[in-house]
Formats: C-alpha cells, structure tokens, sequence
C-alpha cells in the first residue's frame, strides 16, 4: 500500500526538488533558485510525494501569483510516473490555489515540441495567446504562450468540480487504486465547494 501526498514543500525538501527538475526538466532551477521560491510569499509551490518513509517526490509545480495573474513556471512529473494522470492532478491543484488567492488568470510557456504538455495545457482550456522566438537559451526553441482569462466565474469552478471526479477516475485506474475510505470522503463533498480532499489522495499498488 502507497499513499499520493500533494503538499506544500519544506526546506528538507529542496534537494530532492533540485534532483526532479534537473530528471524531469533537464535543470531549469538551481538549490538557490528553490530556496527563493520556498519563501517567496508570491510563489504557490506543490510537490507530489509517494508517503513512504524516504517520502520518494515525484511531482513538482509552481506559479508566481503577480496582481491578478498565475504564471505557472513549472510543472514536472518523475519519468517513470509520467502519462498516469498526476500531471493533471497538480495542474488541477495548481488552478485551485489561483482561484482561493482570487487570481483572475493563469498563464504559461510551453515549448513548441512539447505535444503531451500542450494536449494537457488545452484539456484544461488554456488557449494559445502568442510565441516567444527563441525563448529557450539551451536549444533556441521557441515558446508558445497559454492564457486562461475566467477563474473567477462560475462556470470555471463548475469546470474544477468536473476536472476533480476526472482525476478521480483516472487515478482509480490502471496502476492507481484509491482506498475506498478516502474516495468516500472526497464523493461525498458539496458540488458547489472547490475540493479540498485533493490534498491527500490514498492509493494502492496493484
């Protein structure tokens, strides 16, 4: 038996964070750069962990909360979990964090050669708003821009409440199996609330 840990990450937590990113992203932030964003009161930082006693991080993400916008930074999931929908359940929470700090949009860049990534931007509505040439110092890729406009409308959150029992089954599949007490839990919140039980999803190994 496992359990998903979606948490706010700790000091103790940078190096793993640092090992993820350089796995995951090829290196985009230092120990340093990390460090600024754990203290940073306008950076909204997220790790996903398996809750075993080396609490193994498999799942990283950020945005910067700047006036009424997220601009997401980064969202990174450990290769080997890759494509089992936990890089929709930290997008997912990610936008749930905008819309409780009462952002009105979000933002990101994408890398144009990124087809998974930009499949997963567009699932959850985000619509290309422009390109950065070149944006990409190490390979002079270019960048295409995603913009969200409607947090903060109705029909947004009706849409978080559909992407939270989207999750669900997806993580209830295939090589995820939610404990039934926890599932129970979180069937049985108020349609109309945001979900909170997201915060701790138990799982099982087949």
């Amino acid at each position: 038996m496992a359990k998903i840990q979606l948490k706010t990450p700790k000091s103790e937590h940078l190096a793993a964070m640092v090992s993820l990113d350089r796995s995951s992203l090829g290196g985009i932030w230092t120990l340093s750069g990390y460090e600024r964003e754990l203290n940073s009161p306008n950076s909204e930082l997220l790790i996903l962990n398996l809750d075993q006693k080396d609490e193994t991080l498999i799942g990283l993400a950020c945005f910067w909360a700047i006036l009424e916008e997220a601009h997401i930074t980064l969202l990174a999931i450990y290769p080997d979990y890759q494509r089992q929908g936990l890089g929709k359940l930290l997008l997912y929470k990610l936008l749930e964090k905008a819309v409780q700090r009462q952002l009105e949009r979000a933002t990101l860049e994408v890398r144009v050669s990124n087809q998974s990534a930009i499949a997963l931007y567009e699932h959850f509505g985000f619509r290309v708003a422009g390109e950065r040439k070149n944006y990409y110092s190490q390979t002079g890729e270019s960048a295409l821009i995603f913009w969200r406009n409607d947090l903060q409308t109705a029909a947004f959150q009706e849409q978080l409440n559909k992407w939270r029992q989207e999750i669900l089954s997806r993580l209830a599949q295939g090589e995820w199996q939610l404990e039934e007490e926890t599932r129970a839990k979180i069937d049985t919140m108020g349609m109309s609330r945001l979900p909170t039980s997201l915060n701790q999803v138990e799982v099982r190994e087949k």
